[in-house]
């Protein structure tokens, strides 16, 4: 069964909307910024420059930068939203959308408060930093009745939101599903993937032979998936899953648990890897994931299968990594890519020798063949929450 992404709703650092995004995408231009987050250290990050939507009174107790990132991608896609509750009506439109930091920067601002003067901030309460919070609070923003919830798998929430969304209209629990995530910068996060030795000091250089870690970003992506082309016609047309808990942090170094949910969104989409047009692969720019997703890559697609990682230029948005990158393939596929380019790879231009050569996309590459265009956008997590999420042109 296809489904639609009828409508895009996106922000991060490259931009407010998905219209500036997409130009500043395919010039090529970085989001990271340096941070001074990690004591005695440094590093990059990607945080959000656009104005951000404020939180309006009804969710006020729950205000959060990660909130706002997610109303402010939402807010792009609200009329389609009000067209779909006019259409199905609001028991029939549910929502998904993953997280892995909700409001955790406003907890560390309540405890920064209490180291220097002994008192939160009359603001705080633990419910803005809930991890399952998100879901519930946009069924709130919108008035929708149906199936809401949050999904919290690490790097790969979101992409696994558009699975749960598709099963959700299998199944006729819904008509309609807003489905995404978001996340939000915090120094939690910055300094835990820095004690995992999983930081790049310098701005992350994805498949490099000089890689040496994540910079870790900030965004919100969200969809309206519906059986119906409402506004836009690009299609999901198939996602996978796998669990392969081979480790907490470190992946599979076969990448079987990738290549399982890959091969399960292929059977779904029921296509081959030879009709794949692009990969946005995950590319973290760490040592070990890399090195897997390129083998994975280059034994399981035909040589030649353009593919880069956007991490280069937007940082890891971890929760929200999953539908920011659905996202990029999107954008690739409608009608603001009037040239018919492809995401390109920004990096050092330092090959790996002890890597598969991978064909990544140099700025002003363009789709090179005729017809349905459709391309893969892989997520890989902590404990192998592994997901792969295919979207084209409808059959």
């Amino acid at each position: 069964m296809t489904f639609y992404l009828t409508d895009l709703g996106l922000v991060n650092a490259l931009g407010g909307n998905r219209q500036d995004i997409w130009h500043h995408l395919l010039a090529g231009e970085r989001g990271l910024t340096p941070c001074d987050w990690i004591p005695g250290a440094s590093t990059y990050t990607a945080s959000v420059s656009a104005d951000l939507r404020p939180v309006p009174e009804p969710l006020r107790p729950y205000q959060s930068r990660n909130l706002q990132l997610a109303l402010t991608a939402l807010g792009q896609i609200t009329p389609t939203v009000k067209l779909a509750l006019e259409r199905y009506g609001p028991d029939r439109v549910a929502v998904v959308a993953g997280t892995s930091t909700s409001g955790i920067a406003e907890g560390e601002t309540a405890l920064r408060s209490v180291a220097e003067t002994g008192q939160k901030p009359t603001s705080y309460h633990y419910r803005q930093q809930e991890i399952g919070n998100l879901g519930q609070l946009i069924a709130q923003f919108y008035d929708v009745h149906g199936p809401a919830y949050t999904l919290s798998t690490a790097c790969s929430s979101s992409a696994h939101a558009l699975g749960s969304a598709a099963r959700l209209l299998t199944s006729g629990a819904a008509d309609a599903v807003i489905a995404g995530g978001a996340d939000s910068l915090c120094r939690l996060t910055v300094n835990g993937f820095f004690a995992l030795e999983s930081v790049d000091t310098n701005p992350c250089v994805p498949f490099s032979r000089n890689r040496a870690g994540i910079n870790i970003g900030e965004a919100a992506a969200f969809f309206l998936v519906t059986r119906e082309p409402l506004k836009e016609s690009i299609a999901l047309l198939g996602v996978g899953a796998s669990s392969d808990a081979h480790h907490i942090s470190a992946p599979e170094p076969e990448g079987r648990g990738a290549e399982a949910a890959i091969r399960a969104a292929l059977a779904s989409a029921q296509i081959q890897p030879a009709d794949i047009d692009y990969i946005n692969l995950h590319g973290t720019g760490t040592r070990l994931n890399d090195a897997m997703e390129s083998a994975l890559t280059d034994r399981l697609f035909p040589a030649g299968t353009p593919c880069s990682s956007s991490k280069g230029q937007l940082g890891h948005t971890l929760g929200a990594a999953g539908a920011t990158e659905a996202a990029l393939c999107w954008l690739a596929l409608s009608r603001y890519n009037q040239h018919q380019q492809l995401p390109p790879h920004v990096w050092d231009g330092e090959q790996d020798p002890a890597l598969p050569p991978l064909a990544l996309v140099n700025t002003g590459d363009v789709f090179t063949r005729s017809g349905r265009r459709i391309c893969l956008s892989n997520s890989f997590a902590f404990g192998g929450n592994n997901a792969a999420v295919i979207v084209g042109d409808p059959k």
